[in-house]
């Protein structure tokens, strides 16, 4: 068998989906019902992996938001602030249990939607999603000792805004605090990923939930724009494109709302040459190529140190050979379908760049799919500091590599980014972790390990990664005033 062929020929493992029920058309999601649209206009939701359109999603006015903000601050003023705090925990609470309980049906929709590979949607996604709704729900009752001796109050409607590569879970690391905390929400989910933020509003009605708590509209990025603007809203959370939270800020500018940013990001992964590689080689495919680079701390910048700089490279691309391309529903798979066809031709254009810019270029030749959009996971080596490929984020399964001789000169090339989400060090040395996490402009930074995460554990970045935070106390104290 050659290099280039995968390990094993597997059989096709697929999930059922007898199981799962999704509606063909949804409505918005306001004051606890779904209703239509004032205006009439619609957008399909499609299977990246096989192009079927799959739901008919409605599309927000301007009035509509407006209605949805008005439901969210009627039930602020009327319901949620004036209830027990441990009554608003047992709702929070009650959400996660329906989550969970219907985790094998959410999985499979987001890996239809979003087209992830149902290994991650079931074993990733979803469990951490009921997780931060169950870790919110305790902290429901006890903001005064979280925040001991500051009187925290909560701040009143949160519009949110939220991407398509973690659709549910960018949903709950978002709703569950600012219910915790006493506030109402607006929700705008990606208009390419609706479909589990509309089924977890179904979620919200079988906790019967009071009405208006939480809103859903969807719609393209004018829905957002008009949550952004509206003069009822109190903060605003946004995750998302660099490009949008400067907009986002500028459209702020001089009012009180609060805001907090979670952008984008070109994340260092280091490796060291006390490392163990084995277990390196593989945090790199998980970091960049098991997520199809669909998150922004994929680590998507790998330094090697260059004493087993061959040795990475040569174990990395035999890893790489039997990476499984296809199907988001079959087990086997390991890199599933780009989410939409405009980020595949952005993908392959940074590709084309790559080669351009005179990097050498490898992708395994395993079979694609006819149909869909799909791309190899792809490496460059001997790239430049300079190199656009390097600088820029590209949100595709795209890894660069560069070789460095001293912890000087690593530190150097990982912090000379306008990013600072996230980083990730391979070595044996406890006291080379620390120097390096000391130094690195990193908000998250990871040892040993990669894209681990934790409802108690704060994830946000630095400079154009964004502020705040989501998750813990730090994540809470973004939906508080003190």
């Amino acid at each position: 068998m050659s290099e280039s062929q995968a390990t094993w020929d597997l059989a096709p493992a697929p999930e059922s989906i007898g199981h799962v029920h999704w509606e063909k058309s949804y409505g918005l999601f306001i004051n606890g019902q779904f209703q239509p649209s004032s205006g009439d206009q619609t957008f399909g939701s499609i299977n990246p992996a096989t192009e079927e359109r799959i739901a008919e999603i409605t599309e927000a006015t301007d009035a509509d938001v407006d209605q949805a903000v008005k439901a969210a601050r009627n039930a602020y003023e009327k319901v949620w602030s004036k209830m027990a705090a441990r009554e608003r925990g047992k709702y929070i609470f009650r959400i996660a249990r329906l989550l969970q309980e219907k985790a094998r049906e959410f999985a499979v929709i987001e890996s239809l939607d979003g087209g992830k590979p149902i290994r991650e949607s079931r074993d990733i996604d979803i469990p951490l999603a009921a997780a931060h709704f169950f870790y919110h729900a305790g902290w429901a009752d006890k903001l005064e000792y979280a925040f001991p001796n500051r009187k925290p109050k909560s701040l009143g409607v949160a519009g949110q805004v939220i991407p398509w590569n973690f659709p549910l879970l960018m949903a709950a690391w978002k709703i569950a605090p600012a219910l915790a905390t006493g506030n109402t929400v607006v929700l705008k989910p990606a208009e390419t990923t609706s479909l589990t933020a509309l089924k977890l509003a179904e979620i919200f009605q079988q906790a019967e939930l009071p009405p208006g708590v939480v809103n859903i509209v969807t719609g393209h990025g004018s829905v957002g724009a008009a949550i952004v603007n509206h003069n009822n809203v109190n903060k605003i959370a946004f995750t998302g494109s660099t490009r949008v939270g400067k907009i986002i800020q500028k459209a702020i500018a001089g009012s009180k709302k609060r805001c907090t940013l979670e952008l984008g990001g070109k994340a260092a992964n280091i490796i060291f040459d006390d490392a163990t590689i084995d277990q390196a080689v593989e945090g790199i495919i998980n970091g960049i190529y098991f997520n199809q680079g669909h998150v922004c701390c994929a680590g998507s910048r790998l330094f090697v140190q260059e004493s087993v700089h061959d040795e990475v490279i040569h174990k990395l691309k035999h890893r790489m050979n039997s990476l499984i391309v296809g199907d988001p529903l079959d087990k086997n798979t390991d890199i599933g379908a780009i989410n939409s066809k405009d980020q595949l031709q952005t993908i392959n254009q940074y590709i084309e760049l790559g080669k351009q810019e005179g990097a050498d270029f490898y992708q395994p030749q395993c079979n694609l799919p006819a149909k869909g959009n799909w791309c190899r996971p792809t490496l460059f080596t001997d790239v430049a500091q300079s190199n656009r490929i390097v600088q820029e984020e590209i949100f595709g399964p795209v890894l660069a590599v560069q070789t460095f001789r001293t912890v000087d000169e690593v530190i150097n090339k990982a912090n000379n980014t306008p990013y600072g989400l996230s980083a990730g060090v391979w070595t044996d040395k406890g006291s080379k972790i620390f120097n390096m996490t000391s130094q690195l402009r990193a908000g998250v930074i990871w040892a040993n390990t990669y894209n681990k995460f934790d409802p108690a554990s704060p994830f946000g970045g630095y400079k154009e990664s964004g502020f705040g935070r989501e998750g813990g106390l730090h994540g809470l104290a973004g939906y508080l005033d003190f």
